[in-house]
């Protein structure tokens, strides 16, 4: 019989299917691409490499955290770990809390490294975790790094969730101590400089801002409520594009990545034009791997590739770090919120 937490994994794969939408709201089309009329490059000159972590990627983009913890969720982190494998992308694991308090349900986690044995796979768990869970949670799946999730809104409105938030003492302990090199995300409520500039200062070297504009935990988690009292804070937090906004005077200190409602090769350049080093994408892959199936999501990935090198080609950049803020032009909202949160933005 499924515990709650276990049945919980698959409300939230069925839920964030349910509410996917092709358009998200994440700001990117907030913003306006100028284009370079004389690029002067050939495609051939195009570097995609990236780093996650230190380590370096074929491609500056990853399958963000998504599933695990149940047995169907285990068969869709196979699914996932195998398109991974064929598409030479970084791959994230769902939060493995459930697998430390379930043994038995290691293996839907763990099958992600037996299929994918030399990829670069990212363990998961929440900041309320001790280091020797950290360690476990990288160990359970022999990870190349780790992602220590911030998800206090959620919690709040999960109603099993927790109540209690002091994660900086955990954080650092974890950043001080495991075995590999981790990276502090939100779960798409968004990241403000102040947090930031916290996490900075107790050693964390990488963040995911991870934005409000994908898949909405707000929204999940108050569908599972019997009362569905917390719709009002269904927009909560601040989008993908404000938080990278917000990340703007730290990013000589941080390596920047964002995720949350990134749908197209055109919101990564965005993106990177706004400082991220890596772009993480959640939605749309499950998407299209519930709906179309592996085959057409490699075809997918594959194709995002491909346009990526043709966008860099485009702007006249060898490589997404030529990709830079002059690059863009912000429309009147966004304008307003660089004045009202002080960001300077040329």
């Amino acid at each position: 019989m499924k515990d709650i937490q276990s049945h919980r994994k698959d409300e939230h794969v069925s839920l964030a299917e349910h509410f996917y939408q092709p358009q998200a709201s994440a700001g990117f089309q907030n913003l306006r691409l100028l284009p370079n009329n004389l690029p002067e490059i050939n495609q051939d000159q195009i570097n995609l490499n990236s780093q996650l972590g230190g380590i370096v990627t074929d491609y500056p983009f990853y399958i963000e955290a998504m599933t695990g913890g149940s047995s169907y969720t285990g068969k869709l982190n196979a699914s996932l770990a195998r398109i991974a494998k064929t598409t030479h992308l970084p791959m994230a694991v769902g939060s493995q809390s459930v697998a430390l308090k379930r043994p038995d349900l290691q293996t839907t986690f763990s099958i992600v490294r037996k299929i994918n044995s030399s990829g670069i796979i990212l363990a998961n768990i929440g900041a309320s975790h001790s280091a020797a869970d950290a360690q476990k949670a990288i160990d359970m799946i022999d990870a190349n790094l780790l992602e220590i999730h911030l998800n206090a809104a959620q919690e709040i409105i999960m109603p099993e969730g927790d109540r209690s938030f002091n994660w900086l003492t955990n954080i650092s302990e974890i950043v001080h101590t495991v075995s590999v090199p981790v990276i502090v995300k939100e779960v798409g409520f968004g990241m403000t400089k102040q947090t930031m500039k916290q996490l900075a200062e107790i050693g964390v070297q990488s963040i995911n801002v991870a934005g409000h504009g994908g898949t909405n935990f707000a929204k999940i988690e108050n569908e599972r409520r019997h009362d569905k009292s917390y719709s009002y804070l269904q927009n909560y937090g601040i989008s993908t594009v404000e938080s990278l906004l917000e990340s703007q005077e730290l990013q000589d200190k941080l390596h920047i990545l964002a995720c949350g409602g990134i749908r197209n090769p055109l919101d990564m350049l965005k993106g990177f034009c706004l400082g991220a080093d890596m772009i993480g994408v959640a939605g749309r892959i499950l998407h299209e791997l519930i709906q179309e199936g592996e085959d057409q999501t490699v075809q997918l990935i594959n194709t995002w590739q491909t346009q990526l090198a043709d966008l860099l080609t485009l702007q006249g950049a060898q490589n997404i770090k030529q990709l830079n803020r002059h690059n863009l032009i912000l429309d009147e909202s966004l304008r307003n919120y660089c004045e009202q949160r002080k960001i300077e933005f040329n």
